[in-house]
């Protein structure tokens, strides 16, 4: 069987090409570890990061082929970076996701939600440039790689009680899109999913309604395929990329008005 025919029988099997060796940050659960299921099913070498090393390992003992864990806080630059070192000893590295989130309800005028906000902040936005650093000279030298990082329909427009996870997910939306186009010309790829409802941990409280939920095994296979063609920027599911764009036209007052009537995030404190 020739190359293309077995990428195709791959593809229809639903393992797609290889991927090679794939570090992924927030792999303990949701999204991260729906992402590393698919990999794993395609033959991919894996890091596995997280902060949880029995979930992480579970997870990892699940999946064929064999992984490297790290259970490490990617607000700990340092310990991300003596992972990410660390997986790059056993060879090139193919596709770096910084899946790691998370979300809660904030208020500005609650003076205890800072620090919340902080680590929000910290989590979503820093450790997504600290998860890419390690990688970005040896995917430049070798002219190949994709970098992934996960914004939000939330990143479209402020909603009440969410500010810092809003502004966080707007914040890693433009930092990718500068990355693009710094590494525009290198071979290097950055790729920014922007999912919209899925069912993960940190959905299963909100209370509020969600529309076009979509499973987190599903939005994973749609979110590899658009990595496999280095899209520069795709909202999964697909309607909710109609949202966002009707979202954009609706004037500040009404917006406001209806906005304001949402359900919000339970905070932390």
């Amino acid at each position: 069987m020739g190359a293309a025919a077995e990428a195709f029988a791959a593809e229809a099997a639903g393992r797609g090409p290889s991927a090679g060796r794939v570090f992924i940050t927030g792999a303990s659960s949701g999204i991260g570890a729906a992402l590393a299921a698919v990999y794993a099913r395609r033959g991919a070498e894996l890091g596995l990061l997280g902060r949880r090393q029995q979930a992480l390992q579970a997870l990892a003992q699940s999946l064929p082929g064999r992984h490297r864990v790290y259970a490490v806080d990617v607000r700990e630059r340092a310990a991300l970076h003596a992972a990410a070192a660390d997986f790059l000893a056993g060879g090139p590295v193919d596709v770096v996701i910084a899946s790691a989130g998370i979300s809660v309800g904030t208020l500005t005028e609650e003076p205890e939600d800072y620090s919340v906000f902080e680590a929000i902040i910290a989590t979503n936005l820093n450790a997504t440039v600290a998860t890419f650093e390690p990688f970005v000279a040896a995917m430049k030298a070798r002219g190949s790689g994709r970098l992934v990082g996960i914004a939000s329909v939330a990143a479209v427009r402020g909603l009440p009680g969410a500010g810092a996870y809003c502004a966080s997910k707007a914040a890693v939306r433009n930092y990718c899109e500068s990355l693009r186009v710094e590494l525009h010309g290198s071979g290097v790829g950055v790729v920014t999913l922007a999912p919209g409802f899925i069912r993960t941990p940190m959905t299963a409280h909100n209370p509020y309604k969600m529309p076009f939920l979509m499973p987190a095994e599903r939005f994973a296979e749609l979110a590899v395929r658009a990595i496999d063609r280095k899209v520069s920027y795709i909202v999964l599911p697909w309607q909710m990329a109609w949202v966002a764009r009707l979202l954009r036209l609706v004037p500040d007052r009404l917006y406001d008005h209806y906005a304001a009537q949402r359900g919000r995030k339970p905070r932390q404190s």
